[in-house]
């Protein structure tokens, strides 16, 4: 199958997760701060420190070229929502909430270089000892 089909696949599915999820908590919170994109952005950077350990040469399921671009480019790639952090980022700000705005810049970076290595650290204990 070719690369671009399985990006293009794989995209439709994650855009299809990251709505769900945005439905789902936007049912559940304030509209007033954007948790979906900041949940989106946490939980996207794990999943991608987990696949990125797990896809390459020496992880659980060994190099797969087609494997990474599925999953990391493709549903990944649809799933995260950094343009959409930005945006709301710049409307709080115009809004006049400075404090909403750079708390969300500061827990976006922060907690997601945190998924990201836990995602990556997870994976690698998962990896098969080498004999």
């Amino acid at each position: 199958m070719s690369p671009y089909l399985l990006v293009a696949l794989g995209s439709a599915v994650g855009g299809v997760v990251r709505y769900g999820c945005g439905v789902v908590i936007a049912s559940r919170f304030t509209p007033t701060f954007p948790w979906a994109t900041l949940f989106v952005n946490v939980s996207g950077s794990l999943l991608i420190g987990l696949l990125a350990a797990l896809t390459q040469p020496e992880g659980r399921w060994g190099e797969s070229p087609l494997l990474r671009d599925l999953l990391m480019v493709g549903v990944l790639g649809g799933y995260t929502t950094f343009s959409s952090f930005s945006l709301q980022t710049l409307i709080l700000m115009r809004e006049g909430r400075l404090a909403a705005a750079l708390t969300n810049v500061g827990a976006s970076v922060v907690l997601c270089l945190l998924g990201v290595w836990l995602g990556y650290l997870l994976a690698s204990a998962l990896r098969p000892a080498v004999s």
